[in-house]
């Protein structure tokens, strides 16, 4: 347990010069909002995540206020979560770390090896740079510490998929749909938001705001007349589900609700609303064959897979100086998140051994197009079986536009030109050996460096603590 807090004692610098300090003061600090869905497809909403490919948006559900959204901001169309399931995708956006060097891999973990108490979050960060600064965490949290103790002045507490109506126990009816006038709660945790959001406004202090829907994941809940809506609306081809398109709009409703205050509340200008998913979405809808036809295609598989169905999820953002209406290519992924919003609050970037993130404020600015990490690649960690999806402990790697992924079981590796071949379909692994080594080598490298959790057999998703695994790259 001692062995990742010792690894959190590093070396960390924010260097505030008397110049830079003076010439910030004049300026107002930004606002920041963060929207998390839950269990949210690439192509689960009506925006066009990637200019020229219809296919990136869902051909059945409307989300009319993220139109909006993504009309004054960037879209990017390469976003991926840190993980293809919720609680280590939440740590890495509070951490700005990926859950392989956190070894928090999978839901209901034991995390006891973490540091929750670290200066270095987004909360903690912003207050370091102004301490007018306030914090709020309103849904879903998914992390075994209060938010309080991660910096956060507000919240809901230390919340989970029950919460939300999430009953594992009663898994017949969660493919169901179930009538109600508060579905998932959106509507009352946005009201959290909203008071928050006045009370800011009123006071004038800056502010970071996450709110962290309970939707869509199941149980399928959904307001009666948003399902009689999708109900005699014409199926689509790949997604046909009316309940589910119906939740997915009453979500975006809530989403318009927030936009709509801010705007009235003269907070839009200087807030920087960002919007994303935890990981992707289920690949199936029961009672469908397993597979047969994934609910994200042409992306492959879907949640609990670090195939491109599991972790390339819908990401927009819009504030300040961002153009309208833009796309960017560039691969992101959430322990981007924290170093970005420091960087857009003119702060110094946070420089110490284990922050994996970058900011990409360059290219928020069109000042660039590439973001700067201390490892060149994503990384995606999957080390243990898991029966609900491929079943196969593996990890993954992206560069540019080349993705390895490796299977320990059997040492299998499978090569993707994303570029051309964002299916998935083409393995390039025999063709095109030395990029294929090279990727293999790079992945092995920064899962050896960070002491991630090591694969061997009887190692389930069930599989208790760290030191139970008691095995590591």
């Amino acid at each position: 347990m001692r062995i990742l807090l010792i690894s959190f004692c590093f070396i960390f610098s924010l260097n505030f010069s008397c110049s830079s300090a003076k010439s910030k003061a004049s300026k107002t600090p930004p606002n920041f909002i963060l929207i998390l869905s839950d269990d949210q497809g690439w192509n689960g909403t009506s925006v066009q995540m990637m200019d020229n490919y219809p296919q990136s948006k869902s051909d059945y559900h409307e989300t009319p206020n993220l139109e909006l959204l993504a009309e004054r901001g960037m879209r990017f169309s390469s976003a991926y979560a840190s993980a293809p399931v919720c609680s280590p995708s939440r740590y890495s956006i509070q951490f700005g770390q990926t859950p392989a060097r956190l070894k928090m891999i999978r839901v209901g973990m034991n995390t006891k090896h973490i540091h929750h108490e670290t200066p270095y979050t987004i909360p903690k960060l912003l207050k370091t740079i102004n301490p007018n600064y306030r914090a709020a965490h309103f849904g879903k949290w998914g992390i075994d510490a209060h938010p309080s103790v991660l910096g956060y002045d507000e919240s809901d507490g230390v919340t989970g998929n029950k919460d939300g109506g999430f009953n594992l126990k009663a898994n017949k009816k969660q493919w169901q749909n179930n009538i109600s006038e508060d579905p998932k709660k959106i509507f009352s945790t946005t009201d959290r938001a909203l008071n928050f959001l006045e009370r800011q406004a009123t006071s004038k202090q800056p502010f970071f705001l996450q709110i962290s829907h309970y939707a869509v994941h199941s149980d399928l809940m959904m307001r009666q007349e948003t399902l009689n809506k999708y109900k005699s609306k014409p199926k689509g081809k790949q997604q046909k589900h009316a309940g589910f398109a119906a939740m997915t709009e009453d979500l975006d409703t809530g989403v318009g609700m927030l936009l709509k205050r801010l705007k009235a509340l003269g907070l839009e200008e200087n807030t920087y609303v960002i919007y994303t998913s935890d990981n992707g979405a289920v690949p199936v809808m029961p009672p469908r064959p397993k597979y047969k036809t994934a609910t994200n295609h042409p992306l492959s598989r879907g949640k609990w897979d670090a195939m491109e169905g599991g972790i390339r999820v819908p990401f927009v953002i819009a504030g300040p100086l961002i153009r309208p209406g833009s796309e960017s290519k560039t691969p992101i992924t959430f322990s981007d998140l924290m170093p970005t919003v420091i960087d857009l609050a003119d702060g110094s970037l946070p420089t110490y051994e284990a922050l994996d993130g970058g900011s990409f404020k360059n290219i928020l600015l069109q000042k660039g197009s590439n973001v700067k990490r201390s490892f060149d690649g994503l990384i995606f960690h999957v080390p243990y079986e898991n029966g609900i999806a491929l079943k196969r402990a593996h990890s993954s790697i992206v560069m540019d536009h080349l993705k390895l992924i490796k299977f320990y079981d059997t040492n299998e590796l499978l090569l993707f030109d994303l570029q051309s071949d964002i299916e998935e379909k083409n393995n390039l692994a025999l063709t095109h050996s030395k990029k294929c080594n090279f990727l293999e080598k790079s992945l092995d490298t920064y899962l050896h460096n960070v002491k991630a959790p090591k694969w061997k057999p009887g190692i389930t998703w069930k599989s208790g603590t760290v030191e139970k695994i008691n095995s590591f790259h």
